[in-house]
Parts: structure tokens; sequence; C-alpha cells
């Protein structure tokens, strides 16, 4: 069997991580999300704690950037975001050498970007992503797309410091899709048949 390798990013409020769900379900193949911060986790010895903290997640403030350059990231009690990222970088591409796999976000696109794997970007317009946010976070629409905001504009400072790239750029992907026209479900099929058209799967 072909081995598949999908990389999914996401606008926060997209259903991004929804769709990849649904296309592993339909597919048979592991989703690394949530699990991507406990196997980085267990292989590097730190706490799960700490990798949350900093997942998708980069403040260009950070006191960390200072002394990257000459502490390889560590010191006694101290890892720096750098550090976090070449850990999990390590961990993608082990599971991605081992078989198929669909991960979403952590730059997985670039740090996988020679191998053949199919990337997709799901995008929705704002009134959108602040329904579906504000229904499932049960907060206000105006609390919803604070938050959006602020979690788009952490993932974008993520993405572009680590790859020297631009997070959400069509021309970075194979495919960017808008999931509010055909849903969740109907996204991951669409997203499946472009897969099975160009020769991914």
């Amino acid at each position: 069997m072909k081995k598949t390798i999908i990389n999914i990013g996401r606008q926060f409020g997209s259903g991004g991580g929804f769709v990849a769900q649904a296309i592993g379900r339909t597919l048979g193949i592991k989703v690394w999300d949530n699990d991507l911060i406990t196997k980085s986790a267990e292989e590097s010895g730190f706490s799960k704690e700490l990798f949350a903290k900093s997942d998708e997640s980069r403040s260009l403030f950070s006191m960390s950037s200072f002394f990257a350059s000459w502490n390889l990231g560590r010191a006694e009690n101290y890892v720096d975001d750098t550090a976090l990222f070449k850990i999990q970088s390590e961990v993608i591409r082990k599971i991605a050498e081992e078989g198929s796999a669909i991960f979403v976000g952590r730059c997985s696109d670039y740090i996988l970007r020679d191998l053949d794997c199919l990337d997709i970007f799901v995008t929705a317009p704002l009134p959108y992503r602040i329904e579906r946010v504000a229904r499932r976070e049960n907060m206000t629409k105006e609390e919803a797309e604070e938050l959006i905001k602020r979690k788009d504009r952490t993932r974008e400072t993520y993405y572009n410091y680590f790859t020297f790239g631009n997070w959400g750029l069509a021309s970075n992907y194979d495919l960017c899709v808008d999931s509010s026209i055909l849903g969740i479900e109907g996204t991951a099929e669409a997203i499946i048949d472009f897969a099975k058209k160009a020769g991914k799967i």
C-alpha cells in the first residue's frame, strides 16, 4: 500500500482539525495533533506541559531567543522554543518515515518538505469561524472574534519564524479549501478525491 503523508494547516475555527480526523477515519490513517505533544515528551524526557505551553505559539520577544545561539537551547532547568521545535521536528520525521500519517499544524509541511506529501490549508470566512468558535467555546461573538485573531496571529508568528515562510500563503500548499462550502465531511471527501487524482493515495 502506498505511503500517504498529509499535512494540514488551518485557520483557527475553520474546522481543519475535524477535517483531518474525518480524512483519517476514511483512510484508516492516524492523525497526529495533540498526540504529537505526548510523543515528543516521551521521546525527549521533557514534560508534556513544556511542549503544550510552546505549541504553535511563540513570542517574537521571548527572552529565549537571545540565548538560543550559544547554549543550544539548553541550560539547567531551561529549554528554549527552538530546542522544543527541533525535538518535535525529529518526532514528526520519524513518524513520517515509519508509515502513513496525517499531521495537523506544527509546520509539518516545512519539516517534511523533502518528502512526497500532500500539503493542505483549510480556511473559512471570518463570520463562519466566529459562529463555530462561539458555539463550541460557549462565548459571545465578540469574544470568539478576539480569540480567533489571537490564535491566528500566534500560529502565523510561529510558522513564519521557524520556516522563514508565510503562513496561509496559497503558493505554499497543494490545495487551499474553504470548509464553509462543503462542511467538515464534504471537505474531507473533496481532499481525499484530490489526493487520489494527484497520486498521493
